[in-house]
């Protein structure tokens, strides 16, 4: 898929040496956004690129492809390592002369920033963020309350099902077990970023096929002061967002971001 008109493909690399593409994609004012795919996702994905492109027309994005991901390098942690990867592209944007780093993620993704805020946060010194916004994002980890996160968690934890993932959706998946315990839950990282003082909003539609209502409310309740959308009719992520939804997760963002 042709790029948009005046944008770049540029590497990042991670702090743990994995080597990352991306797409900045100018647009105006001092506010760079940085857009987290969800899982077997990419920037150059359809889906992806409308939203990019959408989004720019408010503000410059930089959208990433998180490890084991479209062109970048390494394997996907679903969650675990890709924190990493956030901090990486939000260090770009800073390097590049953005004044504000917002990150916005989807499904995974959304899981994702929140840990990257909560885990990498500009009062310790790292690139951070100065906003979040997850869309359609689990709240809790292990998940298996619907068939298809039951489908997943029964294909990443057989090798036949990550040749699958591999093959079908483009996702290189990690086959080595996450630590124990486990890693910070996006209802943990939620907390914290409220606690950081920083914006946080919550978007979910009450027609997602992944993750019912009570993840977004989780998620809510664990960040007082928290934004929280539930959306009418709105399904899953990337796949179902509409232009509108988008271009007022853009308006809060700029919003927010100014404080």
């Amino acid at each position: 898929m042709p790029i948009p008109p005046g944008s770049e493909q540029v590497d990042v690399l991670t702090d743990d040496a994995v080597r990352l593409s991306a797409l900045h994609v100018p647009g105006p004012g001092e506010t760079a956004l940085v857009v987290v795919h969800g899982f077997s996702g990419s920037w150059a994905q359809e889906r992806v690129d409308a939203i990019v492109r959408r989004l720019s027309l408010q503000a410059p994005v930089i959208a990433i492809d998180q490890r084991g991901h479209g062109r970048s390098e390494g394997m996907t942690t679903i969650g675990h390592r890709e924190p990493l990867d956030v901090e990486a592209a939000a260090a770009w944007a800073r390097e590049r002369g953005y004044a504000r780093v917002v990150t916005i993620g989807f499904s995974m993704g959304a899981a994702v920033v929140l840990r990257h805020a909560a885990l990498r946060p500009r009062s310790e010194g790292y690139a951070g963020a100065d906003a979040v916004v997850a869309v359609s994002g689990p709240a809790f980890w292990y998940y298996r309350g619907t068939p298809p996160m039951r489908w997943l968690h029964r294909a990443v934890g057989s090798a036949a099902g990550r040749a699958y993932i591999r093959i079908v959706l483009g996702a290189r998946v990690d086959p080595r077990p996450w630590p124990v315990p486990p890693p910070m839950s996006p209802t943990q990282a939620a907390a914290r970023i409220t606690a950081l003082g920083l914006p946080l909003l919550v978007v979910h539609g009450d027609a997602d096929a992944f993750f019912p209502l009570d993840h977004p409310r989780a998620l809510h309740e664990a960040a007082p002061g928290s934004d929280l959308w539930i959306e009418p009719g709105f399904g899953h992520a990337e796949g179902a967002i509409d232009a509108d939804l988008t271009d007022r997760i853009g308006r809060w963002v700029l919003g927010a971001a100014r404080g």
